[in-house]
């Protein structure tokens, strides 16, 4: 970081937040308010005289709320700027001023209280995402008694009380008395691996700090008696497992099994652990005078901002979701933006600053080309067919077309930003918009093939490439069979299928469509897929409407990863096409022979 702030050509901006992002990639525009300081970070020496004379003491957020801190603080000792700042919330000296006198004690006339926040405007060729992550809060979690006992602390709190700069000067002591504990209890999984109390997914980091934690008190303290709790010990990375067998060598002791509850001894304060210890099939009760709850990470609070500005997509565990967890690990769908830390995923220091690397790598490599080089699979318009209905712009999850209303001017697909995903063609009704490689002829055409000799037979299945079309290739490479009467046609988001595609399936005799894509949370296209529900659900009552049974048209959502459900659903699919009749199938064709459009 210290290098960061030296770089000639880097703006680092510390008290800012990003307000709004416009444009693509080569081409973005940024807008940044940045809070007033009130101390000019260039000019201040960091000596702290004027923290000794501020009267405010508050709660230190870097410690953890163990110590206190001045209204004109350094946030942590090596904070870049290694500079104060005023806390406006706090000071007494920020309108009205009443206060200021940390204003004289400054030699160097560092302090101004009468500045404003400002808003800074940049062009930019591309973006990183590195906004980290949030701990865990354990004071949901009752039967740990995080929020009731005093000496039942959080790892990120332990981690700031043995600190050689933490509050204590790196000395281990029991909150309640300052005293150095005898007894230890680390708590595993606190947040983390639970479907109803916290999140599903490991967070990587907790076991392993867990087992550094350990070996740094008995190193220190080889008198005090450490006690791991735990589901397992998951220690995958390189000399991880060199280090749980130094941890138990040391005389720790590791108990299978997490604590239901913990009590406190009114008295003694020390703590009663009960736990169910699952190698001995055992209820037991173990007594320690601090215990640490391991939390596990999660995504930022404020991450929907950050989705919004950027068009970014999520996982099912709330973290971003990169463009293709092998190919691109750290590109986002958006093009021109990358990944960077527990912004993508639960990682450690390691992960981190490899896939920062990557990340600069990528970007770097995109900005010294020059000339942006795009996929041929894009969407445009013909202006001669458009009638500026201004349809298709809302539908763009990359926000790639620009359209005004109101004024006679054809919509403009910007390709440098356009995804490729083909909702834009599907949901224009004058067919104005060609999606390149996925033309409505050659869907047309394919269709046509398939149902060209016994159409009663076959069942028409559009399938999204990145998910849907992968899980039916990942089924037959794991040779699972399913019948032949289903018939693919690969389109690259499941928004590509517009509803003449699908009719024109009907009209020429398919007794059953699927339409199938990705899982809500899994769309590659950002949201594009809830645009296919939408318009399948609008299909629906149209053909209930017209007479046509709404069951003949399947919606379904298999990931790339569900080849097991992906054979079971084209079983499913095929024993609904045996009940389609031959009298049903000529009454649909007659239906939409009459009224094509429904």
């Amino acid at each position: 970081m210290t290098d960061v702030g030296r770089h000639p050509k880097i703006k680092l901006m510390v008290s800012s937040e990003v307000t709004d992002v416009k444009g693509y990639v080569g081409n973005f525009t940024v807008k940044v308010h940045k809070t007033a300081r009130y101390v000019d970070e260039k000019e201040c020496n960091a000596c702290g005289e004027c923290a000794k004379e501020c009267p405010v003491s508050v709660p230190d957020e870097f410690n953890g709320g163990f110590g206190t801190r001045k209204a004109v603080y350094q946030p942590f000792p090596q904070a870049i700027p290694s500079a104060f700042l005023i806390d406006k919330k706090n000071c007494l000296g920020i309108n009205p001023i009443v206060c200021a006198k940390c204003v004289p004690k400054c030699e160097k006339k560092c302090i101004n209280l009468d500045v404003y926040d400002e808003d800074h405007t940049f062009q930019v060729g591309t973006i990183v995402v590195a906004t980290g992550m949030d701990v865990y809060d354990p004071a949901v979690l009752d039967e740990y008694g995080y929020t009731r006992f005093e000496n039942v602390i959080t790892s990120l709190e332990f981690e700031r009380l043995i600190s050689a700069g933490g509050p204590t000067m790196g000395h281990l002591v029991r909150p309640t008395d300052h005293k150095l504990p005898r007894r230890v209890a680390f708590i595993q999984c606190v947040g983390s691996r639970s479907v109803k109390r916290g999140n599903p997914y490991c967070s990587n980091v907790c076991c392993m700090n867990t087992v550094k934690d350990t070996l740094l008190i008995k190193d220190h303290w080889p008198e005090v008696e450490c006690k791991v709790f735990y589901i397992d010990i998951r220690a995958f990375g390189k000399g991880f497992e060199d280090l749980f067998k130094r941890s138990k060598a040391a005389g720790i002791a590791y108990v299978r099994g997490l604590p239901g509850q913990v009590q406190e001894d009114p008295n003694s304060k020390n703590l009663i652990l009960t736990v169910e210890n699952t190698e001995t099939g055992k209820v037991e009760q173990h007594e320690a005078d601090m215990v640490v709850l391991s939390v596990g990470v999660e995504p930022r609070r404020d991450s929907a901002v950050v989705r919004q500005l950027l068009t970014l997509s999520k996982t099912p565990d709330g973290f971003l979701m990169e463009a293709h967890p092998k190919l691109q690990p750290v590109d986002a769908p958006t093009r021109g933006v990358f990944f960077a830390g527990c912004a993508e995923a639960p990682k450690d220091i390691k992960d981190s600053v490899t896939q920062a690397s990557a990340a600069a790598a990528r970007a770097s490599i995109l900005m010294s080309k020059g000339v942006l080089s795009i996929e041929a699979v894009t969407a445009r318009v013909h202006p001669d067919k458009c009638k500026m209905c201004g349809l298709c712009a809302p539908v763009c999850p990359y926000h790639a077309i620009e359209f005004e209303k109101g004024k006679k001017k054809p919509a403009f697909i910007i390709e440098a930003a356009c995804g490729g995903c083909g909702t834009c063609a599907a949901e224009c009704p004058f067919g104005a918009i060609e999606a390149r490689h996925f033309e409505d002829d050659q869907i047309f055409a394919q269709i046509e093939a398939m149902l060209a000799e016994r159409p009663e037979e076959s069942a028409v299945v559009f399938a999204c490439n990145w998910c849907s079309y992968a899980g039916a290739d990942l089924a037959g490479v794991s040779r699972l069979q399913y019948p032949p009467g289903v018939r693919l046609i690969r389109t690259m988001c499941s928004g590509r299928v517009a509803e003449k595609f699908i009719l024109h399936a009907f009209k020429l005799g398919a007794p059953l469509v699927l339409v199938s894509g990705c899982h809500f949370a899994d769309c590659h296209y950002i949201n594009a897929n809830r645009w296919t529900q939408k318009r399948v659900e609008k299909l629906w009552d149209k053909m209930e409407k017209a007479g046509i049974r709404p069951e003949r048209l399947q919606l379904e959502w298999i990931s790339a990863a569900e080849a097991q459900k992906f054979a079971a659903v084209m079983t499913d699919v095929d024993k609904m096409r045996r009940q389609v009749t031959q009298a049903e199938i000529a009454q649909t064709r007659k239906i939409l022979e009459e009224k094509p459009k429904l």
